[in-house]
């Protein structure tokens, strides 16, 4: 591309044109043994990478199956393909569920719109085998409730066959007691059994009464987050890459009040309008504005947030569903764009999610981060050439002498640098001084090589004037590396070529060849 032209001659109709001219091409300096001679980065690997075994209790608030043609139903149990997850030891494998009320006692449900009684028409255990880790911490969580007044019950946990006394609870009719604790898998133990045994009810039938609702046991909620960038490969400054980052809860417990947070990384800058939840609940593009929705960017502190999971909104955090429930997590976007500060170097970028385990008594604040993203930027430079001539008026026979600078001014070094300056066909070749490289007048190129950053070079050429006519001489620079700056990649020069003055022994006065002259 010309940057400009020096106009010093009247036109005239000859008019020389350059031919061949060198453009400028870009090539990634990625190294094979992964290192960077810019700088080093070692890549945080994500925490947690995995989780530990998942355990989590079926059908926790007996909501299934679901209770039709009154306010109490029997069902068989687990073994019977009846209730879900639930076994009883009663010989007739009946489960009792109720609905809420009207029913017979006018008890409504601690969630949903379902709970058990513990017995349905004999005194029995009620429980659930899982695989487990021994050395594995579990959490159990529970709501109790009188049928009549007040009815206790027991809650037993250990290998099946030899359950160990965990607690024991009493409530009356009036409303839900709740109930909350933990249990370390002892050495060994690689199945557990999670079980409720009936101790006393009001009105002295055991077989009546403890109901059950909102039951847990199994492992806390664990985050886990990947990241990608799209495109993964070498990046040029001024390209856009897309993170995108996935968060799945492979604990047994929800996750609650899940906030995602990702920092623009340094050497480029957030694209407005691109924050987008690709997967899971809320799905759609998000403004950046804080309030709006469940995306955010905050340019002060040069990061996006995301609230995530169901009930998220532009005020709140959401839950964060097991992948028993939400099995592929859910996934959001945003984009970058590549700035020249980040020129053969490397992007590095990694997202984190925050969330509660509310298992216990008190919110347990719990933070999970992806892997590091390193993303390669090829080197890049701004390469220019201004030309210039001792005259840019001779006459035929007289030489001219054109001066050259080469610059980078980075932000790289540069590599592969030449210079294409052929001669106009009224002008010939005399001689060239490079301060580096070489000059062929045969092709016209000034192989300069390698030019640091903020390095010159410069060429010297003399031409001898052979034709009349208006000769435009134009030299273009180019390199390995890409070139923020084209448009002073090019630089021309005018000379306004003479006929020669008339000579004294010549019969014509617009003689172009003359004998010579005696006279002198």
């Amino acid at each position: 591309m010309m940057r400009h032209i020096r106009r010093m001659c009247y036109p005239v109709a000859a008019l020389a044109v350059l031919t061949g001219p060198l453009t400028s091409f870009s090539t990634s300096h990625a190294d094979a043994a992964g290192t960077d001679p810019v700088r080093t980065v070692r890549r945080a690997a994500p925490d947690p990478a995995s989780c530990p075994q998942r355990v989590a209790l079926v059908n926790g608030g007996f909501e299934q199956p679901a209770v039709t043609g009154g306010a109490v139903g029997f069902f068989p149990d687990a073994s019977q393909n009846g209730v879900p997850g639930w076994v009883t030891t009663a010989t007739d494998h009946q489960i009792e569920l109720w609905t809420g009320p009207p029913n017979p006692t006018n008890a409504a449900p601690a969630e949903g719109r379902q709970f058990a009684e513990l017995n349905a028409n004999q005194v029995s255990t009620l429980y659930q085998d899982h695989p487990t880790t021994p050395g594995a911490t579990l959490y159990w969580r529970l709501s109790h409730r009188g049928r009549l007044g007040v009815d206790t019950m027991a809650l037993d946990i250990g290998a099946p066959g030899s359950p160990v006394r965990q607690r024991t609870v009493s409530d009356d009719a009036t409303g839900w007691g709740a109930y909350t604790g933990t249990y370390t898998v002892p050495a060994g133990q690689t199945t557990t059994r999670f079980a409720f045994t009936s101790l006393s009810a009001a009105g002295g039938n055991r077989g009546i009464g403890n109901f059950l609702d909102d039951v847990f046991f199994g492992t806390a909620p664990c985050v886990v987050v990947t990241k990608t960038a799209i495109p993964d490969g070498p990046a040029d400054v001024g390209d856009v890459i897309t993170y995108r980052l996935t968060a799945r809860n492979d604990g047994g417990a929800p996750a609650e009040n899940v906030r995602l947070t990702d920092a623009v990384p340094a050497g480029t800058s957030y694209l407005p309008g691109s924050l987008r939840v690709v997967d899971g609940p809320n799905t759609g593009v998000k403004t950046d504005q804080p309030g709006d929705d469940q995306g955010t960017f905050d340019p002060v502190a040069n990061q996006v947030s995301f609230s995530l999971g169901a009930g998220a909104t532009g005020s709140a955090n959401g839950r964060l569903p097991s992948t028993a429930d939400l099995p592929d997590g859910t996934t959001v976007e945003f984009r970058v764009r590549v700035g020249r500060a980040a020129a053969g170097g490397r992007i590095v970028n990694q997202g984190g999610v925050s969330y509660d385990n509310r298992l216990g008594a008190t919110p347990e604040p719990l933070r999970s981060t992806s892997g590091e993203i390193v993303t390669r930027v090829n080197p890049a430079v701004d390469l220019s050439v201004v030309k210039s001539a001792d005259l840019t008026r001779v006459t035929v026979g007289q030489t001219v002498t054109y001066r050259l600078s080469v610059r980078n001014a980075g932000p790289n070094d540069a590599t592969g640098v030449a210079v294409a300056d052929a001669l106009p066909q009224g002008l010939t070749f005399v001689s060239a001084t490079p301060s580096s490289g070489a000059y062929d007048p045969a092709t016209g190129k000034w192989t300069v090589g390698g030019l640091p950053r903020g390095g010159a070079a410069t060429l010297t050429i003399h031409a001898k004037a052979t034709a009349p006519g208006k000769e435009t001489n134009t030299a273009t620079v180019g390199g390995n590396e890409l070139d923020l700056d084209p448009a002073n990649d090019s630089d021309a020069v005018e000379v306004c070529v003479e006929p020669p003055p008339p000579c004294r022994n010549c019969a014509s006065p617009r003689c172009t060849t003359c004998a010579p002259d005696p006279g002198r």
